[in-house]
């Protein structure tokens, strides 16, 4: 194999174990390649970490491939093992790097340590410099100092935040930078091709219906009634105006039959979210181009309620919502929604190295950090998390990625040689008390503080100094008390709580209109983070700011009035539950009090509304208001 990662042709000689007990990767790969009678696997063990520089020996679109390895993995020790368990080249025993060679791919077996881990898996998301950092790291023994702490913090630099080009915008031109027409006219596509798969008549809808259609959904979250029907009801107390001459009541439930956001024939068996995964990254996109950077991000689930069965579904405990998906979300201080993937256990844009080191639940952070484009992803982030994430692993590879990181840890990720005092111990020390551990190795800093309960942190640049105080209320003194409070405590208080933010704007108008399909519940909740990310984005522009309702109702009434194709007749008026033959109740239509005939308005025709009769007139009564002749008004008003 030549330095460029090419097979070349040569002599090779005869394979024969007793000759060759030690083999480089370059010789075990030519034996495998040049004899065809010999089948079986190669492992590897980690190659030299002394290196000069991190270019690869082959293109970089190959990373990763058998014919794109470096010279120092070309010349690392390796060994054949055979079908029959026989060893060629038997270097040591412990567990190596396997390589597939009918494949041409790389894989591990099991998971070994965190230090030589990075050089069996080759990962796409790191480089050689990270590599042997973790190495080096691996072979160190942990040096603790306890009591230490940061230097007095000094705000790392990061750009601010600039919203001009938002500016001169209107709430319509900022909602439309998220459901814009790419959006728009894919639904089109296949709500129509849904229908046709049915085998049911194209309903042929159009880019404005779907737009008075999202507005109607955005005035089920404001102005709520029993159903979605009742939007078109006949009686004053319940119909609404601006809905019921937007789009006729069949035609939106045409739509909400037929809604659909992915083509039936294109599935992928290994996404469980296939059915809304076009509008998904759609919309994921839009969230990333218009986000504007700022430096505090939180990592937090959100819960979609949802009391279906599917696989997906989550039951948490103590949660304002129990029962629904769970979706990771990359949310700022305000609660704009930056990235986010809905959990389903084994997903298909799963990176299986994050997952080894740094768990499911971190994984899909770094993640969602990777589809951040590159200008805004080097930018140097604090990011905040809660115990489900924190590790040594993952604060430890952020900071190697130049953010700030901060989180509480649970009590089984803290090292065991940590010096900090035990946690039941600490828990009868006095409200305020704290202390520090820094390993020096890592840079890492553990900090556990006593407030109504123990509080274990892990920080990798922010400390206790600048201590801060916050009001407590004391049983022995019946009284509040000032607590201290160290700086990282307070730093985490003010900025994890964006996910949770999001979730509280998307609860005060969430969209009402309820569906019997799985995925119904998280195409609204789509569409109400759409709705509150425009919102933040409105207020952000430096003009008067705005309620979210406010917001709300001027997207729906623009669009109600813009894209309207208003009823050609007002339809068949509801019966009325007090009566069998008539929409007029029956105590106010026999009182027999101020029933007086009149003309029609504008004199109209009007359909008679006597039992039988058929006849259009244009008297009516005043007080029923219905047409009636002269010769069934009597009728009509008796017993």
């Amino acid at each position: 194999m030549g330095h460029g990662g090419e097979i070349t042709e040569r002599l090779v000689p005869p394979y024969d174990p007793d000759t060759m007990p030690g083999l480089s990767l370059s010789e075990a790969l030519d034996i495998l390649l040049n004899n065809d009678e010999i089948e079986g696997d190669i492992f590897i063990e980690p190659p030299n970490p002394s290196v000069d520089t991190d270019e690869d020996s082959g293109d970089e679109d190959g990373s990763g491939l058998v014919d794109n390895l470096s010279s120092r993995q070309l010349t690392a020790n390796a060994e054949i093992r055979l079908g029959n368990k026989e060893r060629v080249g038997d270097f040591c025993n412990e567990l190596v790097q396997p390589i597939d060679i009918s494949s041409n791919s790389i894989s591990t077996h099991r998971s070994p340590s965190l230090g030589t881990l990075f050089y069996h898996v080759i990962m796409p998301c790191t480089n050689l410099k990270y590599q042997n950092y973790l190495l080096k790291k691996s072979k160190q023994i942990s040096r603790w100092e306890k009591g230490a702490d940061f230097d007095i913090e000094r705000p790392a630099s990061f750009p601010e935040p600039d919203y001009s080009k938002y500016k001169s915008m209107s709430a319509i031109d900022i909602f439309e930078k998220f459901i814009d027409t790419e959006i728009v006219e894919h639904l089109v596509v296949e709500t129509r091709r849904y229908a046709l798969f049915f085998n049911c008549p194209d309903p042929n809808i159009t880019a404005e219906e779907i737009r008075v259609f999202i507005a109607i959904l955005y005035v089920s979250g404001y102005n709520n009634l029993p159903s979605k029907r009742h939007y078109w009801d006949s009686k004053s107390d319940m119909k609404n105006v601006a809905v019921s001459e937007s789009m006729r009541r069949n035609r939106f439930l045409q739509i909400c039959r037929f809604l659909h956001l992915a083509n039936n024939i294109d599935i992928n068996q290994n996404d469980k979210a296939w059915k809304i995964r076009p509008v998904m990254e759609m919309l994921k996109k839009k969230c990333i181009e218009n986000f504007i950077p700022e430096q505090h991000l939180a990592y937090d689930e959100s819960m979609v309620k949802y009391f279906g069965r599917h696989s997906c579904k989550q039951f948490i405990r103590g949660k304002p919502i129990r029962f629904g998906y769970k979706v990771w979300c990359l949310n700022t201080k305000d609660g704009y929604l930056v990235n986010f993937e809905l959990y389903q256990g084994k997903s298909p844009k799963a990176n299986t190295v994050y997952e080894q080191l740094f768990g499911k639940a971190a994984s899909p952070l770094l993640v969602l950090k990777d589809e951040i484009s590159a200008e805004k992803r080097q930018l140097n982030y604090s990011l905040y998390m809660d115990n489900l994430f924190s590790g040594k692993n993952l604060h430890s590879f952020l900071k190697y990625c130049g953010y700030s990181a901060i989180g509480t840890i649970r009590e089984n990720r803290i090292p065991k040689d940590c010096p900090l005092q035990n946690k039941k111990l600490f828990a009868k020390k006095e409200r305020g008390y704290f202390e520090t551990a820094m390993d020096k190795n890592d840079g890492l800093l553990y900090v556990r503080w006593m407030d109504n309960a123990v509080v274990t942190m892990i920080s990798t640049s922010c400390g206790t100094k600048e201590i801060s105080h916050v009001k407590r209320f004391s049983q022995q003194k019946k009284t509040n008390i000032l607590v201290q409070r160290p700086n990282l405590i307070a730093k985490y208080n003010t900025y994890m709580g964006g996910t949770d933010q999001m979730d509280q704007n998307l609860g005060c108008y969430r969209i009402g209109v309820r569906g019997k399909k799985w995925y119904w519940p998280l195409v609204t909740w789509m569409f109400d983070v759409a709705m509150q990310n425009s919102w933040i984005l409105y207020n952000k522009t430096g003009r008067p700011k705005i309620s979210q309702l406010e917001f709300r109702r001027e997207i729906v009434n623009v669009y109600l009035e813009k894209y309207k194709n208003t009823p050609t007749g007002s339809g068949r008026i509801s019966k009325s539950i007090c009566s069998s033959d008539s929409h007029v109740s029956d105590t106010l239509r026999f009182d027999k009090t101020d029933h007086l005939v009149q003309h029609t308005e504008e004199k109209k025709k009007r359909r008679c509304a006597g039992k039988n009769c058929n006849s259009t007139v244009r008297t009516m009564c005043s007080k029923c208001s219905v047409g009636l002749c002269i010769n069934c008004f009597k009728p009509f008003h008796s017993q």
